[in-house]
């Protein structure tokens, strides 16, 4: 099929890439998609090509089939085991080029269905149970508790998060518990994946916490040696949150942005996220090296 000068003016554009990262892998792939010609897709919504990178655990197929099928199409997927990176870009950008001239596409992995039947259920036959409760149309209702901070009867909705949720570490699920924005109640479902020792860099762990607060420019810059030049960077992050052994998430991003390798103790997790806005838990989150978040997850899970 012959490409139009629409599909050919994208192609040229960096091919948009949501990756599910296996043990091992963060680290080179993170570099992967730093690389010219590749962008790394906040979400599956917003890429063309799911790339695969490692062996993934048989637990999180079908989360992998979930995400999958959010990438709208055109779309592919390519998985990464051996090649070199100059390789695997070069298949990237191949993928790219076949999907702008509309050569590839790929079905969907699991049923169009709800998570949770509902057509003829309850009295109203939309799945809710009157008032309160049941899952109307398909979805849990949220169901009304004591807000933790002033005592007022809000809604709480828990939900899972993660395997491959682009602001947890490759592998974390967790099961939250929300008011609103607010964490009332958190239980790690799985670890993070194991990763090599160069995913504690402290270019790698800046950059995560620079895409988080929006600065994907200044995420670009670090990981290629330059400086941030992001106004007002430290003021980004709120002072006193994410406090572990004397020093707090702004404190150890400033470490890494300086160069310096950071290493804190295994903190409690559900203590240490407990009433924490979702923005906030999700920078303390990324303020933690990954070695230190895989034990501490695992300490969680095991207790």
């Amino acid at each position: 099929m012959a490409m139009t000068r629409l599909a050919r003016w994208a192609a040229r554009s960096p091919a948009p890439v949501f990756a599910a990262i296996g043990p091992g892998r963060q680290a080179e792939t993170e570099r992967l998609l730093a690389r010219p010609g590749l962008r790394r897709a906040a979400t599956p919504r917003d890429a063309a090509i799911l790339l695969v990178a490692g062996d993934l655990p048989g637990d999180t197929a079908e989360a992998l089939s979930h995400v999958h099928d959010q990438l709208p199409h055109p779309r592919a997927t390519l998985r990464w085991q051996a090649d070199a990176p100059d390789a695997i870009a070069a298949r990237i950008e191949t993928a790219w080029r076949d999907i702008c001239a509309g050569e590839r596409d790929e079905d969907d992995h699991l049923p169009d269905e709800p998570p949770n039947a509902w057509k003829g259920i309850g009295p109203h036959g939309q799945g809710g149970k009157g008032m309160m409760g049941g899952t109307p149309y398909g979805r849990p209702m949220a169901m009304t508790g004591t807000d933790i901070r002033d005592g007022l009867r809000l809604d709480r909705y828990t939900a899972r998060f993660g395997p491959f949720l682009p602001m947890l570490p490759p592998g974390l699920v967790l099961q939250v518990t929300l008011q609103g924005d607010v964490i009332c109640d958190l239980d790690v479902q799985a670890p993070p994946l194991a990763q090599a020792a160069d995913a504690d860099a402290p270019d790698l762990c800046a950059a995560r916490m620079l895409r988080l607060l929006g600065l994907d420019r200044a995420a670009h810059r670090v990981m290629h040696g330059q400086s941030a030049r992001a106004l007002w960077l430290r003021g980004a992050v709120p002072k006193r949150i994410g406090r572990i052994d004397g020093t707090s998430a702004r404190d150890r991003l400033i470490a890494w942005l300086a160069g310096d390798t950071v290493s804190v103790a295994p903190p409690d997790l559900p203590a240490l996220l407990h009433g924490a806005e979702w923005a906030e838990a999700m920078l303390i989150l990324a303020s933690l090296p990954p070695s230190a978040l895989i034990r501490a997850a695992r300490g969680v899970e095991a207790a």
